[in-house]
């Protein structure tokens, strides 16, 4: 099995339970839970291949739809041993962004695309499943608040192509920029550090 296959696979197993979590916290019934977990699974994904150009995965690997059902079903079945929802939803967010950051990033480099577009594309296939789950359920997307999310991708990235530049085993690569997405999301929420916030205080309008 291809490499980057499997760590799509691994991406979509860690958005299944990420989505199918957030709606349980939602108090969402199986349907809506399923549908929350297939778009957080397959959103950055499919915004990927049709920008460019190629096949959209799950519409011809049935594997990615099963994986989705059958993580989707555990997740709701086990949802009592989750009692920290927050913090389940979390790790399994943090691992899903760090594994499709990898896949989007040797996506666009297999199309030939400039590096700056490729990590472009990294962040977006992390990011854009969990704005439509966070949308649906009707939050301000992650992405667009002060925590350090998106940034944690475009770091990822970053480290792919220093470490592609040298030469550096595919392998050693994607476990490393893996690696960095991780760390700096997790060390961003342990030590508190966001993005700045330039609004003073809020109005009484607000």
């Amino acid at each position: 099995m291809d490499f980057i296959l499997i760590l799509d696979i691994l991406g979509v197993v860690a958005f299944s339970i990420s989505g199918a979590l957030a709606g349980i916290r939602k108090r969402l019934d199986p349907f809506g839970i399923l549908i929350i977990a297939f778009v957080t699974s397959v959103g950055g994904g499919t915004l990927r291949d049709v920008l460019l150009q190629t096949e959209v995965v799950w519409l011809t690997n049935m594997l990615y739809v099963y994986t989705i059902l059958l993580f989707s079903v555990i997740a709701m079945l086990f949802r009592e041993r989750l009692n920290f929802f927050r913090k389940s939803l979390f790790l399994f967010d943090t691992l899903g962004i760090g594994l499709y950051t990898v896949v989007g990033v040797e996506k666009a480099l297999q199309a030939d695309l400039h590096p700056i577009i490729c990590i472009a594309f990294g962040t977006m296939s992390a990011c854009f499943g969990g704005v439509i789950r966070d949308i649906l359920c009707n939050e301000i997307p992650i992405i667009f608040r002060q925590e350090i999310y998106a940034t944690a991708c475009i770091m990822g990235g970053a480290f792919y192509f220093g470490l592609y530049y040298f030469n550096t085993p595919n392998g050693i690569i994607f476990v490393v920029s893996f690696a960095v997405v991780i760390i700096i999301r997790l060390l961003a929420v342990v030590f508190k550090i966001s993005l700045p916030n330039i609004y003073e205080s809020k109005t009484k309008d607000e």
